[in-house]
């Protein structure tokens, strides 16, 4: 489905029924990201997969500039049209700040935060240089050598050919994303603020935090700050997998999350 929110085209897909479970993807990827989570939790839960903007089949805003809270407000405002007041919140990498700021944005609206192979932290100023030219090059030379040189750390190497199924879905996703989106989220996130600091102490909500063992982008150490700095929290590491644990192991992945999502039902006596 494709709707106007917040002055773009948003495509998102709602499967099931149950209460609302909204996935957002990393960069550079698209909504199918998650299609192995799809298949597993909309058995139980109204699983709501946007593509951001930019990405898939969304929209870019053809003039104003693009912010990393607009990325997050465009989710809040499809929540408003989809009329759900209140749900769950997971993100993978990118995604996963990026519900960091969906819950600066409206945190009574939060009911549970999944994090996924991502990390708290504000940039340094070399990282803010390293995205900045790294956009200015997918700009330039598009996303084709990037994504046949980023998919051995996207996903563990040696899965790049013992996993050829999900490989090459991660390098098709890659491969489709416009430059230029991929662009603007680079340099959006370049400047986004610091959420180890400013959000994590704010978060009351039940969160649990996945990463994968052999992940080069966000290693275990970004996940075990994040669980030092939040209060309710519970840790995950996802054995013999790299930066897409969703993918590259999806039975355990989803077992988990559906194990953390059933314990706060549980705990607030709901079926």
């Amino acid at each position: 489905m494709i709707e106007k929110i917040n002055g773009i085209e948003l495509n998102y897909k709602v499967t099931g029924n149950g209460e609302p479970l909204v996935l957002i993807h990393g960069h550079p990827f698209d909504h199918t990201m998650w299609y192995p989570q799809v298949i597993a939790f909309s058995d139980s839960y109204k699983v709501i997969t946007p593509d951001l903007r930019g990405y898939g089949q969304s929209s870019l805003p053809k003039s104003a500039k693009t912010t990393f809270e607009d990325y997050a407000t465009d989710v809040l405002q499809l929540m408003d049209f989809l009329e759900v007041e209140s749900f769950h919140l997971a993100g993978l990498s990118m995604g996963g700040q990026i519900i960091m700021e969906i819950f600066r944005q409206a945190p009574g609206r939060i009911k549970s935060l999944i994090f996924a192979d991502t990390f708290a932290g504000p940039d340094t100023h070399e990282a803010k240089q390293a995205r900045n030219e790294g956009a200015d090059r997918l700009e330039k030379e598009g996303m084709d050598a990037y994504a046949d040189e980023a998919i051995y750390k996207m996903i563990r190497p040696e899965h790049v050919t013992s996993m050829p199924e999900v490989s090459m879905h991660v390098i098709k996703m890659m491969k489709a994303t416009s430059p230029l989106a991929a662009a603007t989220a680079m340099r959006a996130r370049s400047e986004r603020i610091n959420y180890l600091k400013e959000v994590l102490p704010e978060i009351n909500i039940p969160t649990l935090v996945m990463v994968g063992r052999e992940d080069e982008f966000t290693p275990v150490a970004k996940a075990e700050e994040l669980k030092e700095n939040l209060k309710n929290c519970k840790l995950v590491i996802i054995e013999d997998a790299g930066h897409m644990p969703n993918l590259e192991h999806p039975e355990e992945f989803n077992k988990v999350v559906l194990d953390f999502l059933n314990s706060i039902n549980l705990h607030s006596g709901l079926n």
